[in-house]
């Protein structure tokens, strides 16, 4: 049993009839999925954790329980690592190994395994470590010796992903249909992954000695962050096909042309070398080239393949009750990224307009991924997502986010800084003070939709299993 709806209309309507569907393996790699999926359910309900104390210390009234601002900065790395990291690798971990051949699968249990004990470590540190919150860009960190420990440990366990995904990715092939199309997508996440690797050791190397722990790490990781939005990106656009299709649209794309607005983002990332070898790592031409890279390579092919789902789901008929998890995650997942990017083209300073900007984009790859999972439940043998729930609990994420980007947004306006909390917010007008509660509220909001997901997914997964979809079926 699958949660897909067969298209409503036939292929006479000029439309390309391509199914974007991928089947699920059976055995080992099936087993090492959902090990990969465990791992980032655990990733949310920790970071589900650190993001009450989040919106706790930052939202007025709340905020003056926490006197101390490091426990705000603390709370934030962790929750962000967790969230950000530590969850979309952890997803990526899942779609590479339906994607993948039977090769090197112990090498995959063991990715697993080192980023398991680094996610640990990770969440252990701040209560165990000595804390030192260092606000780096796209990965902040505890410069403290457990954490680093952890952190290393979880990037030796990605590079072991990479290493597995890229030595046994299938072949595409020449002639092209929709799981080819999404196979290659995935494809192009896992090089671009790898490029990751490459950009954070040439960034380690070169790295001058001497500087203050806030200027190492926005420089170590700056190349390498810039990379990964293309591994986000290139996933998410996988799994809005995937969704959209299982829906029943009719994407009005042909697999050729959706592969060549995939490679789009694989070519730009074959240019990062470049930038590396043209401007020195602390150089500001470094920094203003990965950003326009960024920008433009990684966003040029959502707005065509983006529309051409919308226009699918639009065209689509009535969904089944399975199915309309699937197109409340689909349809969020579009509004938050399109949200999130408007929003950077009004950022002007460093304010709370770019946490705005980031929220949207990232949780619009979120909720991508949420969707996929409410896919996979039943094609890995649990049981379907409780429908109404399901469906209710892509809306209440989706919601409270906006709600948080929008209290954001309306601060920045005012000039609130960002990665600050407490009295460091300077809260003078009850403007400024609503708008700080807007993003309070919808915060409050996201989070209860992010453990509803856990909720929902362990119900699934703690249920009686259903005849579960496999590459043997398929064939």
């Amino acid at each position: 049993m699958t949660n897909s709806v067969q298209p409503r209309h036939a292929a006479t309507d000029g439309l390309p009839d391509t199914r974007y569907d991928l089947a699920i393996p059976a055995g080992a790699r099936r087993g090492l999925a959902l090990g990969w999926l465990v791992l980032g359910l655990a990733s949310l309900i920790g970071a589900g954790i650190f993001s009450v104390l989040l919106v706790a210390a930052r939202a007025p009234y709340f905020k003056d329980v926490f006197p101390l601002v490091d426990f705000f900065r603390v709370a934030l790395v962790v929750h962000v690592d967790l969230s950000v990291l530590v969850w979309f690798l952890a997803l990526a971990g899942v779609l590479w190994s339906i994607n993948s051949a039977e090769r090197l699968i112990n090498t995959g249990w063991s990715a697993l395994a080192f980023a398991t004990v680094g996610a640990a470590l990770m969440c252990a540190a701040p209560f165990f470590g000595s804390g030192n919150p260092v606000m780096s860009n796209y990965v902040p960190v505890l410069d403290d010796p457990l954490f680093l420990a952890g952190l290393t440990t979880f990037g030796a366990g990605f590079l072991l992903l990479v290493v597995r995904t890229l030595a046994a990715a299938p072949l595409v092939g020449v002639r092209l249909d929709g799981d080819g199309a999404l196979r290659f997508g995935l494809n192009a996440a896992a090089v671009a992954a790898a490029v990751i690797l490459i950009a954070l050791a040439w960034s380690y190397f070169e790295m001058p000695s001497g500087l203050p722990a806030r200027g190492y790490y926005d420089i170590l990781f700056w190349g390498p962050g810039h990379v990964v939005q293309f591994t986000y990106t290139l996933l998410m656009l996988v799994a809005w096909l995937w969704l959209a299709s299982s829906c029943g649209a009719r994407v009005p794309l042909t697999p050729r042309l959706t592969v060549l607005l995939l490679a789009i983002g694989l070519i730009s990332v074959f240019l990062i070398p470049i930038i590396y070898l043209a401007y020195g790592v602390t150089s500001v031409e470094h920094r203003h080239w990965l950003t326009w890279l960024m920008q433009f390579g990684g966003g040029l092919a959502i707005v065509p393949l983006g529309a051409a789902v919308a226009w699918g789901m639009w065209r689509g008929g009535a969904l089944p009750a399975s199915a309309r998890p699937l197109r409340a995650a689909l349809f969020a997942s579009m509004a938050l990224f399109a949200v999130g990017g408007a929003i950077g083209f009004v950022i002007h300073g460093s304010n709370v307009k770019i946490p705005a900007h980031y929220h949207g984009c990232i949780v619009g790859v979120t909720l991508a991924l949420m969707g996929v999972v409410y896919l996979l439940l039943p094609r890995l043998g649990f049981a379907e997502p409780a429908p109404r729930l399901a469906t209710a609990q892509a809306w209440l994420y989706g919601a409270g986010q906006l709600l948080h980007i929008i209290g954001l947004v309306w601060s920045g306006g005012y000039g609130v800084q960002r990665k600050v909390a407490g009295a460091e917010q300077v809260l003078r007008t009850s403007s400024e003070i609503a708008a700080m509660g807007v993003m309070g509220a919808g915060g409050l909001i996201a989070v209860i939709g992010g453990l509803l997901f856990v909720i929902v997914v362990i119900r699934a997964m703690t249920q009686p299993r259903a005849g579960a979809r496999t590459e043997t079926d398929a064939r």
